[in-house]
């Protein structure tokens, strides 16, 4: 494809300098560091949530309750795309932004003053998740106009490195969080943050957004879009154009399946499933787990930019298949290390005590979404305390009608009772939380470095990428969905599916196979169907349809 594309259309607006290129790139990086905050705050305390604003009695239905309601933040993510992606093609990047930002903002600062389960019952799970669906389309439409937005005002030849910016503030914020979180936690006795000091890390917000929206507000309008704008090209209908106009619908399939995909599951696995899997079956205290996977972010965290840079040279689809490609074939390995480094007595009590579970299997549920409604059978409850323990066990089918029978060593227990579970453990020699004495802190945190430089190669170059396949008057419209479907819902879904899968299962390995095969799948589509081209090297192409693909 010829990299001469139409210009037409310019008015006298100038092409931005050095310097105010530095300043959208530090503008934009600082709010959408701020939105992705706000986002992960739910997120890194979503165990702790889980008895705050969900019924008590069962910890992984009060868990996978707590996770469905992260998950409906991400679930709503697509809808907020095309909500503010098209008005970003329709206004302006920039307005659009500011939206973002202050729904964004809002909604998190008023989970801070949210009543708990205890307080005004089911009403507390139900507020949360309309607000965490506020923050989902929020952010929605903030990537996307962060991402146009500093494209449109980057060079040619560093967009990958000039984009790979926003792309380290999804890590940077969730990296501003833990260390919140864990001075919240660190400042105050248990109960006292259990009480109220969580709040904090959400009060938090406020200052934040009134900053972030004062630097947003002194920024200009994109330039390419003021261009666009005003020679009369702007896209009357952007949702029609990006996703029912042949071949920009195509393409933006493509994107979706041929690389978003496999690109949320990885960032999702390395920065998320890896902190709740220390936390959860590993049975790492939170502080020591924030502080290695904190290390490993901030590492990390400048890979972005040499994979962003790395993309200008040589194509950005290339390494994003390839971090796909390489983290599918090594995640087991990699999180039995974990197990193997983190907590090796229980991977010996695990070797040493046979456990199995024994039940009708139409009495064993595979639960996703808990809602009032859901009730937990004795083998449900008996594979939840298991899976809550870090148990991988093995599950046999019973007879029509027969109650849970499990065998944790010798000892056979009949229905389900947490006392008799709890006395077996420990009648086995159980270890109830990591030692820290045994800990290898070295080869742990090279394991989650590992993770996260697979996060940095897929996630890096992703901005340019998507942003180079559309043109100009539906570029945030087309981008954002395609992004938000691949992060919000591959991505945003693998927490809670990995941990039903896990309970389900009876493998704490089980949940992995959902990274993995996404990934894979991912791998070929993208190197079947799209070439490592740059579609719009030269943003400036104000047409409706794309050119003929090169797939």
């Amino acid at each position: 494809m010829s990299g001469a594309l139409e210009t037409t259309g310019r008015s006298d607006i100038t092409a931005p300098s050095g310097a105010e290129e530095r300043r959208v790139i530090i503008a934009s990086s600082l709010g959408t560091i701020f939105e992705w905050y706000d986002f992960y705050l739910y997120a890194i305390l979503a165990p702790f949530f889980a008895t705050l604003f969900f019924p008590p009695g069962n910890q992984t239905a009060a868990l996978l309750g707590a996770f469905g309601a992260y998950a409906a933040g991400f679930l709503v993510r697509p809808f907020g795309a095309l909500i503010f992606g098209r008005v970003g093609d329709l206004v302006g990047r920039k307005y659009t932004f500011l939206v973002t930002i202050t729904v964004m903002g809002l909604s998190t600062v008023i989970v801070g003053f949210l009543p708990t389960y205890k307080s005004i019952g089911f009403a507390a799970p139900l507020l949360l998740i309309i607000l965490r669906l506020a923050q989902g389309l929020a952010l929605g439409g903030e990537y996307g106009g962060a991402a146009t937005y500093v494209a449109e005002h980057a060079p040619d030849n560093k967009r990958g490195y000039s984009t790979a910016w926003i792309q380290t503030t999804a890590t940077v914020g969730m990296l501003v969080a833990l260390v919140i979180i864990a001075v919240c936690r660190r400042s105050m006795d248990p109960a006292a943050f259990s009480n109220w000091g969580w709040r904090i890390a959400f009060w938090v917000s406020l200052p934040l957004l009134l900053i972030s929206m004062y630097i947003r507000l002194k920024l200009n309008e994109s330039p390419v879009f003021q261009r666009m704008k005003s020679s009369g090209k702007r896209s009357k209908s952007p949702l029609t154009d990006s996703f029912l106009r042949y071949p920009n619908n195509k393409f933006v399939a493509l994107a979706l399946f041929g690389a978003v995909m496999g690109q949320g599951v990885v960032w999702y696995t390395g920065q998320f499933y890896a902190l709740f899997f220390l936390q959860i079956y590993l049975k790492l205290d939170y502080l020591q787990t924030y502080i290695l996977i904190g290390i490993a972010l901030i590492v990390a965290t400048p890979l972005f930019l040499f994979f962003g840079a790395l993309s200008d040279r040589i194509g950005r689809l290339k390494i994003i298949l390839a971090g796909c490609l390489i983290a599918a074939v090594t995640y087991f390995p990699l999180f039995k290390g974990l197990t193997h480094y983190v907590n090796p007595a229980l991977e010996e009590y695990q070797q040493s005590t046979p456990i199995s579970v024994t039940a009708d299997p139409a009495t064993c549920n595979f639960h996703i979404f808990i809602v009032p409604g859901t009730t937990q059978s004795s083998c449900d409850k008996a594979k939840d305390f298991l899976g809550k323990a870090g148990l991988s066990f093995t599950s046999t089918a019973a007879a029509a009608g027969q109650d849970v029978i499990t065998m944790i060593g010798n000892n056979e227990l009949h229905g389900f009772d947490a006392a008799k579970y709890g006395a077996a453990l420990k009648a086995t020699n159980y270890p109830p939380k990591a030692d820290l004495n045994r800990v290898n802190w070295i080869m742990a945190e090279l394991l989650l470095i590992i993770m996260i430089i697979y996060v940095t190669m897929v996630y890096g170059p992703i901005a340019a990428f998507l942003v180079e396949l559309f043109p100009t008057n539906i570029r945030y419209t087309s981008m954002s969905l395609p992004y938000h479907i691949g992060n919000g819902w591959f991505g945003g879904m693998l927490p809670l599916l990995a941990t039903a899968m896990v309970a389900s299962s009876g493998d704490i390995y089980y949940g992995l196979w959902y990274p993995v095969i996404i990934a894979l799948i991912t791998v070929v589509i993208g190197a079947l169907t799209l070439r490592n081209i740059r579609m719009h090297a030269n943003l400036e192409d104000d047409h409706s349809v794309l050119p003929a693909p090169a797939v």
